[in-house]
């Protein structure tokens, strides 16, 4: 028997007595009242008084315990969660657009103000507000779609110079654009806090990491630190850092590895961008954008009572969906792995229905053995198209 109707906030946290716990109660305090003999079930008038009475406080105490878990990123949902990830220095990402790290190609000094270039789809992308040509005649910048949402450029698809300037004379974007996406998840937001509290931690390096987390529009990045005095496997020179990210803005992301990077540590990658330190003085900042690594795969099953073809087609997106959802680089496995595509497969629903026969992986770098090894700035991609499904 409660003794209260209230909710209750102990060391566990807050719990709160259920309907019937609480319809329980209120009969019993009525009875004590006008008498044990009282009869109060569902089918007399006061006793469905009562139950008015319990639902509405049995409502009161879903709000109150909604109210507590909204002050928890783990807990908290939609608007409550953003408010809440403002403390980690972060917000909830918007609808983001598309975009592409542009080469832009001219003669030095020229200034583009308000620039963009255009696709072979015919869609626009803006160039930042005002783009200068540094002596050796080459810059490359971040342009975003001027279309809200997922728009899909490849490599060397952003040809056309869409507002044409003395001086500009070529352009195009080298690698694939990152596409925009929905307005950020719950659940994405809250990996994103996790990872932004190591911004003030002790170690600096994954402060470095976790300030790059942060940046608007950021959905897939690795660092890598190289603390000796030597090149490391990768090609990272000694007492340098990479960071792999893919979307976001590039001097957006520049900046925050500026701001977190201490003094006389070198950054490594293709893409280079000029910003300033807090003492106004210009510093050159490095960083990779992921190389696209296809993955096709063969998979044969042997089909079994229930079997049916849209069973097949669900093993090939587990695949399909791990794959895309491994790391920069491969994760910490440093490569697709076979094992974790069998278990894609035989986690579907109807995975009793076949047996796997057998499972072949090819990479950027060859035919698996059995894993399809990545480089540490590669990305993995696949579709159902490059998924082969045998049936026997």
């Amino acid at each position: 028997m409660i003794t209260t109707t209230a909710p209750t906030i102990d060391a566990n946290g807050i719990t709160a007595p259920t309907y019937a716990e609480v319809l329980d109660f209120l009969k019993t305090k009525y009875r004590s009242i006008y008498g044990e003999d009282t009869y109060l079930e569902s089918d007399s008038k006061d006793g469905q008084l009562l139950g008015v009475f319990a639902s509405s406080i049995n409502d009161s105490n879903a709000v109150a315990i909604a109210i507590y878990r909204s002050f928890s990123p783990s807990s908290a949902q939609g608007d409550a969660l953003a408010s809440n990830v403002k403390i980690n220095g972060i917000k909830k990402n918007s609808a983001s657009f598309s975009t592409a790290d542009l080469l832009i190609e001219g003669q030095a000094g020229t200034t583009i103000n308000n620039g963009s270039a255009r696709d072979q789809n015919g869609n626009m992308w803006a160039l930042p507000s005002s783009v200068t040509i540094p002596p050796g005649g080459t810059i490359t910048v971040t342009a975003t779609c001027a279309v809200l949402g997922a728009i899909a450029a490849a490599a060397g698809t952003i040809i056309v110079i869409n507002t044409p300037t003395r001086g500009w004379q070529n352009v195009t974007n080298p690698a694939d654009a990152v596409e925009g996406a929905a307005i950020e998840s719950d659940a994405a937001l809250r990996a994103r806090q996790k990872i932004s509290t190591a911004i003030p931690s002790l170690t600096v390096f994954d402060g470095i990491v976790g300030a790059v987390a942060g940046v608007s529009g950021v959905s897939r990045y690795r660092g890598y630190e190289n603390d000796t005095n030597a090149t490391d496997a990768n090609g990272i020179p000694a007492h340098s850092i990479a960071l792999v990210v893919e979307g976001g803005d590039a001097v957006a992301i520049a900046q925050a590895i500026a701001a977190k990077k201490p003094p006389g540590t070198g950054t490594y990658g293709t893409t280079a961008e000029v910003v300033t330190d807090v003492y106004g003085r210009p510093i050159t900042i490095r960083l990779f954008r992921p190389t696209d690594g296809p993955i096709t795969a063969v998979l044969t099953i042997k089909a079994l009572t229930g079997y049916t073809s849209v069973i097949g087609v669900a093993a090939q997106q587990a695949i399909v969906d791990y794959i895309n959802g491994t790391g920069i680089g491969g994760g910490g496995a440093g490569c697709v792995e076979w094992d974790m595509c069998i278990s894609a497969a035989k986690s579907i629903t109807g995975a009793d229905t076949f047996k796997i026969v057998s499972l072949a992986l090819s990479g950027p770098h060859g035919a698996g053995t059995p894993d399809a090894t990545l480089l540490f700035n590669e990305a993995a991609s696949a579709s159902l198209a490059s998924i082969t499904l045998a049936v026997t």
